[in-house]
């Protein structure tokens, strides 16, 4: 095995992820201030982002198994060449009126792609590396992920004021072009064939294997999945819908305050993945417990300071910095959480089970961003009747998990 950096494959995954990312990035976040700006609600706002998340929701254990079956370097370039054309024809389109109806409609197509990129990309970084280098890879391509998430933000926002949505949409479709072209020169093993089976008999027998893997070999990491999905249910309320509704909205502050919050919330994804990287080592599953518990207690602050009478600055401050902590527990508990998955994962399952973990962890999202917007909508003038709450359940869900992670650490493989 070949130190981590010298590995040309690794190298072009990473840059690649970094195109690709700064587009996909600054275009979601122009789309959402556009949506926010037009429609003024969080329950419209959160309708736009759960419909987008359907697709993937539900394509996501076909594209793992597409990952496992196909040639991972022609899924990848072929997907990334697909989002760059549609992001052109939606910039295209977009002047001739029915705007809402076609952002709407490229989200949507943002999102089945994603549910075939995802698998694809995860269940590559295992055929690279292995052993620690596997934990600190994972952790390379969170960071990089962080890194985009930091500075797309402001970027998108100084764009999107200065030149509006449809140059944003030009300069997203270069970026997922361009990760096509890099990914073109990756180098991975082919697919072992598949012979006397058609597309029906490799589904059944593909979604067999990996639900009878969760199911009965490793059960821990199914009940893993499910907290996941749990947590982020809560989470992806607070963090996807009322982040930006409690900027622009509740505090009246402009898209460069957000723009630059965002960014805020990148350094901390990506000191969460350093974390990860730097106590590679030492991490044992009980330590996903204590990051839950730790994101609970992170959000109090932040309700406190929409409960007590600070202004404007104040709350945005106390609210930032609140959500940043929030941010470095969830890179840390996502980055580990995946690298200790894919430990424990057969290389012929690894498609598909990634993409399951993809669906598990994301299918709670949809209807936790509904639930949020509405709540936001209705307490938008005491939005810590929102917030108090959520921080004391996750904390309790934080605590609630201590045993199974210490029980799931203590068993050998056979007994999980």
């Amino acid at each position: 095995m070949k130190p981590m950096w010298n590995n040309r494959n690794l190298r072009l995954l990473v840059l690649g992820q970094a195109s690709s990312l700064v587009g996909n990035y600054t275009l979601k976040f122009a789309l959402s201030m556009y949506i926010l700006e037009v429609t003024g609600s969080a329950v419209l706002f959160a309708t736009f982002l759960s419909v987008a998340m359907v697709p993937t929701i539900v394509l996501s254990p076909f594209g793992g198994i597409l990952a496992d079956r196909g040639d991972r370097r022609r899924i990848m370039v072929t997907l990334d060449a697909c989002a760059g054309l549609a992001v052109l024809l939606a910039a295209l389109t977009l002047p001739l009126g029915h705007a809402l109806g076609i952002i709407g409609a490229l989200l949507v197509v943002l999102s089945v792609l994603g549910a075939f990129e995802s698998p694809t990309v995860q269940a590559c970084v295992p055929q690279m590396l292995e052993g620690e280098d596997l934990v600190q890879g994972n952790a390379v391509v969170a960071q990089v992920q962080a890194v985009a998430s930091l500075a797309t933000p402001f970027l998108g926002s100084v764009l999107y004021a200065a030149v509006g949505l449809v140059p944003v949409l030009w300069g997203a479709a270069g970026c997922f072009l361009v990760t096509a072209l890099l990914e073109c020169f990756l180098q991975l093993p082919p697919p072992a064939p598949v012979e006397g089976l058609g597309v029906r008999e490799v589904l059944k027998q593909d979604l067999a294997a990996s639900g009878r893997f969760l199911w009965r070999e490793e059960p821990g990491m199914l009940k893993l999945l499910l907290l996941a999905a749990l947590v982020s249910f809560f989470l992806a309320g607070i963090l996807v819908v009322g982040f930006p509704f409690l900027v622009r909205t509740v505090l009246g502050l402009s898209a460069t305050h957000y723009g630059g919050a965002e960014s805020a919330l990148g350094v901390a994804a990506v000191l969460g993945s350093l974390w990860v990287g730097l106590l590679a080592g030492r991490l044992r599953p009980v330590h996903l417990g204590r990051a839950i518990g730790a994101v609970g207690l992170c959000l109090l602050p932040v309700g406190l300071a929409f409960l007590l009478p600070l202004g404007t600055l104040g709350r945005y401050g106390v609210l930032v910095a609140g959500f940043c902590l929030c941010q470095f527990g969830c890179s840390f508990f996502s980055t580990y959480a995946i690298a200790a998955i894919q430990g424990r994962t057969p290389a012929g399952l690894m498609g598909k089970v990634m993409s399951c973990v993809y669906t598990l962890s994301l299918c709670a999202q949809p209807l936790g961003q509904l639930v949020y917007g509405a709540l936001f909508d209705r307490f938008a003038g005491q939005v810590f009747w929102v917030l108090l709450p959520t921080a004391w359940v996750v904390c309790a869900v934080g605590l609630a998990t201590r045993g199974f992670f210490r029980r799931w650490e203590g068993k050998t493989p056979a007994e999980r």
